[in-house]
C-alpha cells in the first residue's frame, strides 16, 4: 500500500509517553502476572450516581440528538459559573468568561495556537504534564522551562528564569494542585504570578485538574481567587477528576475575556460542541450534592497515608504529596528513575512512572499514582520492602 509522508507538524510532536507504558504493561498482564498498575492517571472509581442517571434521561431527550450550540449550552456555563462563585468566591460572567472543552487537554493543547506565532515563547513547567509539550509544538512556539525543584516546594523561582526568557514570554502554563509532584501553590506565589505576568505582559493558564483534592484539611487555591488573576490569565477546569467522569471528556476554561474568546473562536472550527446529554449530566455534576466530592478527597487521602506511612515504615524516606492523586517518590541513589522503573515492574510487578518522562527535571524521581484500592497499596508495599536494593 502507498504511504503517503506526514506532515511537518505531526513529525515534530512529541512522542506519547504513556503509550509506550500501556504497551509495556500489557505485556506482563498478558503473561500472567499479578501487575499492580500505579503508573497513569486514570481515575478507578465510578462516576457518581446522580450524574450517569442524570445523562440516562437526557440521553433519551431528541432535543440532545440534534447539534449543540457550537460554544456549548448557556446552562453549562452558568452551571461553571455557579460552581466558582460557590467553591472559591470568584464572580465569573457565563456570557463570556467561560468556554465549554472537550475535556481539560484539548484546553491546553489549543490555547499555545490561539495566542502565540511560530516562534514565540512560553513558559512550561519542568517536570510538567507531558502534553504541554504537544500545544507547544503545534503551535510551533519555542519553549522555556521552569524548574520546579524540591528545595523550592516545586514552585517555580522566577528570579532564576533567563532575563531575556521573561522579557519574551507570552505565554505560562502553570499547575497546582500539581501533577507529578503533588505539590500545592500558596497565596503569596500567586500573587508573585500575578505580579510578573503584569509586568511583562504575559498569559497566565493555571491547569486546575486537580483542584478538588488536597490533603490534611488544606483545599486547594484557584488561581482567580487571587486580585488581578482574571486580568491576567485563565483557569482550565476538568470534570475528570473531581467527579470520575475522565472518560465524558468534558472541562471548561474560565477567566480572561478575549482569551475564551480565543478558544471559542479556534473551537469553532473544530468541533461541533459536545453532546447535550454529556452537557447536561456535566451541569449537574457542578449543581448537585457534593457529598461525593468529599467522599473522594477523603478515599484519595487514606490511601496516600497508606502508601506514604509504609515506604516510611521500610525506610525509604519519600515525602506525601499535598494535593492532586500522585505521590512523587526519590529514587535510591545510584539508579535513573527508569533504571527504578524497570526494577518495580519486573521484579515486583507494581508499574510506575518514570520521572524523566515528565521533563529533565523529573530525572531521580518515580509517579505513583493512588488508584487502586488501599489494600493493593498495602500489596505495593509489602512488594517493594522485599526488594534487594531495601535490604542493603
Amino acid at each position: 500500500m502507498k504511504q503517503f509522508p506526514t506532515s511537518q507538524v505531526l513529525n515534530n510532536l512529541p512522542k506519547q509517553f504513556f503509550a509506550s507504558l500501556v504497551k509495556k504493561v500489557g505485556e506482563y498482564i498478558e503473561a500472567g502476572y499479578d501487575v499492580i498498575n500505579l503508573g497513569q492517571g486514570n481515575p478507578d472509581q465510578a462516576t457518581p450516581q446522580h450524574i450517569v442517571k442524570k445523562m440516562q434521561e437526557a440521553a433519551a431527550d431528541p432535543v440532545n440528538h440534534k447539534y449543540s450550540p457550537f460554544q456549548g449550552h448557556r446552562y453549562l456555563k452558568q452551571a461553571a459559573a455557579d460552581f466558582y462563585q460557590r467553591e472559591y468566591g470568584v464572580s465569573i460572567n457565563p456570557d463570556n468568561e467561560v468556554a465549554v472543552l472537550f475535556g481539560g487537554k484539548a484546553g491546553l493543547v489549543e490555547i499555545p495556537q490561539c495566542l502565540l506565532n511560530p516562534g514565540d515563547t512560553m513558559l512550561v513547567p519542568d517536570p510538567g504534564y507531558p502534553d504541554y509539550l504537544s500545544g507547544v509544538a503545534l503551535a510551533k512556539a519555542e519553549m522555556v522551562t521552569m524548574t520546579l525543584s524540591e528545595t523550592n516546594h516545586f514552585l517555580p523561582n522566577y528570579s532564576e528564569l533567563p532575563s531575556e526568557a521573561i522579557e519574551k514570554a507570552k505565554l505560562m502554563f502553570l499547575n497546582y494542585p500539581n501533577n507529578p509532584t503533588g505539590a500545592t501553590a500558596t497565596k503569596e506565589f500567586f500573587e508573585e504570578t500575578v505580579r510578573i505576568a503584569n509586568q511583562h505582559d504575559i498569559c497566565v493558564v493555571h491547569d486546575f485538574a486537580y483542584g478538588a483534592i488536597g490533603f490534611d484539611g488544606e483545599k486547594p487555591l484557584s488561581f482567580l481567587q487571587i486580585d488581578g488573576a482574571k486580568e491576567v490569565g485563565i483557569e482550565i477546569y476538568t470534570l475528570s477528576k473531581t467527579y470520575n467522569m475522565a472518560g465524558w471528556r468534558v472541562g471548561f476554561a474560565v477567566g480572561n475575556s478575549s482569551v475564551i474568546s480565543a478558544i471559542e473562536l479556534i473551537q469553532d472550527h473544530l468541533y461541533c460542541s459536545i453532546f447535550g446529554g454529556i452537557q447536561e449530566a456535566a451541569r449537574e455534576a457542578l449543581t448537585g450534592p457534593q457529598d461525593c466530592v468529599a467522599d473522594l478527597n477523603n478515599l484519595y487521602e487514606k490511601r496516600r497515608n497508606v502508601l506514604i506511612d509504609g515506604l516510611r515504615s521500610m525506610g525509604w524516606d519519600v515525602t506525601a504529596p499535598k494535593g492532586s492523586f500522585f505521590a512523587w517518590l526519590k529514587v535510591p541513589a545510584g539508579l535513573t528513575s527508569t533504571e527504578f522503573a524497570d526494577i518495580l515492574l519486573e521484579q515486583a510487578h507494581i508499574a510506575v512512572a518514570p520521572g524523566i518522562a515528565f521533563g529533565e527535571q523529573g530525572e531521580g524521581y518515580v509517579r505513583v499514582g493512588l488508584l487502586t484500592s488501599e489494600e493493593r497499596l498495602g500489596e505495593a508495599v509489602r512488594r517493594i520492602s522485599e526488594l534487594e536494593i531495601f535490604k542493603k
